[in-house]
């Protein structure tokens, strides 16, 4: 297995993943409707147009030609933190079967390689809560908790906890 920059051809590869991951587990902290809510959005987000821009690094763990997992780091300014930040984590999903296998612990390692090698001091995310504690392994520490609404493209309205983190380098 290796991380390395995700192409447009990866597109449909990390929709899956993404879809998988938040169908196998979400479970973990939140309900049927909330999980159904969160996948939605991968059915209408544009994946290629995300690898392709310059707003996001898109990482992705291929094990012999099969994407199992994918990350990305926005480097846009960050101002709804209540702290400064210089980049934030927006993306760490690996496949429900391979989970707890350290895979996304290199996607991480490599997105945090990437902003400490530009500079940055400070990283923020929003977490699941499912990713709360693999958050936590890696250093960060809770910022504040938020009700977030899961999706605004089909089931509007359906909301959960999301915890916004920070890690300082």
């Amino acid at each position: 297995m290796h991380v390395r920059d995700a192409k447009p051809v990866d597109a449909e590869a990390v929709r899956i993943v993404h879809y998988a991951s938040i169908i196998g587990l979400g479970p973990e902290a939140y309900g049927q409707r909330q999980v159904e809510a969160w996948a939605s959005g991968c059915k209408t987000a544009d994946y290629t147009a995300a690898i392709e821009g310059d707003v996001l690094d898109y990482v992705v763990a291929d094990r012999d030609g099969v994407v199992v997992g994918f990350g990305s780091l926005k480097w846009e300014a960050l101002d709804d933190y209540e702290i400064d930040v210089g980049a934030e984590v927006t993306a760490v999903y690996v496949l429900p079967r391979v989970a707890r296998e350290g895979i996304g612990t290199e996607i991480y390692a490599e997105l945090e390689r990437r902003a400490r090698e530009q500079g940055v001091s400070v990283l923020g995310l929003s977490a699941s809560l499912p990713a709360v504690p693999f958050y936590e392994a890696h250093g960060y520490d809770r910022v504040t908790e938020y009700v977030h609404e899961f999706s605004r493209h089909e089931d509007t309205g359906v909301t959960g906890r999301v915890v916004k983190m920070k890690k300082e380098l």
